[in-house]
């Protein structure tokens, strides 16, 4: 072998040796758990393919699903979150962007089997007067269910879920995964109320203090800045008035925080202008009333002053 294909094959080796102590290209492994993805889906049932579901409009309109509550637009779902059935959930991961396809949800991994249990009699005084009729969605002892019959005193109600027993067909396209933190956030809180309030996310800087001893034993308080990263939820009135999120609001601000690696939730109420007058304060007693406002007032409602003082005295007597 010559010099010059000695120094040929060498010089080969050498690349390969390289090649060989490269780390190797790694294939996108695709959604896991803890990803947020951008999805539109519509949920069907597969006995009749009734839509329950959707996030296309068209579909939506094509159901006669009134189309003037929501809106109608792909969401946002954090996997790992619960935000979709467990069967979805694990079709999902491992997929990409752009990836489509249909899962057959079991009744029992969507809405539970129908129990016959949950249908229950209750006296007919539990139910408002205008909630007495077949079909009526009622809450009794903080159970929503929907009445079946009423006669005389007595009520059949439905406890269980009204998909209960019913096996679904979940059709989805995933659109994007989600990176910005905000967007993030917003996507979570829209899936809770089904409706994304506006939100920001600050970086604050903090005073905080931490207790330690010297070499005597002694406690040295000390004082450092610290970063906190606070997320800003600005209130709809319809999100205040959302049962989810007055019974819930601690255990979505902590799920929040946890997911989103934040250290603070803070939410804003905003009040417009522009609204009703001025209402007296405590001070002023009825509306800023004066005491002969206040006489004139029991008049015009037929009640005597003097006897409410006659009743008062008695009552303090008794005591």
């Amino acid at each position: 072998m010559s010099d010059q294909e000695q120094a040929d094959a060498a010089e080969s080796a050498e690349e390969a040796d390289a090649e060989s102590d490269a780390e190797p290209e790694t294939e996108d492994a695709g959604l896991a758990d803890g990803d947020f993805v951008r999805l539109a889906y519509t949920i069907r049932t597969a006995d009749d393919g009734d839509v329950i579901d959707t996030t296309d409009e068209d579909v939506a309109e094509e159901a006669e699903i009134d189309t003037d509550e929501y809106d109608f637009e792909p969401r946002i779902v954090a996997l790992g979150a619960g935000h979709v059935f467990p069967s979805v959930e694990e079709e999902l991961i491992g997929k990409s962007v752009g990836d489509e396809g249909t899962v057959d949800v079991p009744a029992e991994d969507a809405f539970g089997e129908y129990d016959p249990d949950e249908v229950e009699t209750v006296k007919a005084d539990k139910i408002p007067e205008d909630s007495r009729y077949p079909g009526a969605q009622v809450q009794i002892d903080n159970r929503q269910g929907h009445l079946e019959t009423i006669i005389g005193g007595r009520a059949r109600v439905d406890f269980n879920h009204p998909l209960a027993g019913e096996d679904l067909e979940y059709e989805y396209e995933v659109l994007e995964v989600i990176e910005d933190r905000e967007e993030k956030a917003a996507g979570m809180l829209g899936m809770y109320l089904q409706d994304a309030p506006e939100v920001r996310i600050e970086t604050v800087t903090e005073e905080e203090e931490t207790v330690t001893e010297d070499d005597d034993g002694e406690e040295v308080v000390e004082t450092e800045e610290v970063e906190k990263d606070v997320l800003y939820v600005t209130a709809t009135q319809a999100m205040q008035m959302n049962q989810q999120w007055m019974f819930q609001k601690q255990q979505i601000a902590q799920d929040l925080m946890g997911r989103l690696d934040l250290d603070r939730v803070v939410v804003e109420e905003v009040i417009e202008g522009g609204g009703m007058g001025g209402l007296g304060g405590m001070m002023g007693g009825m509306g800023g009333a004066g005491a002969g406002d206040i006489e004139e007032a029991l008049e015009d409602i037929d009640v005597d002053a003097d006897e409410i003082a006659e009743e008062l005295d008695d009552e303090l007597d008794e005591e």
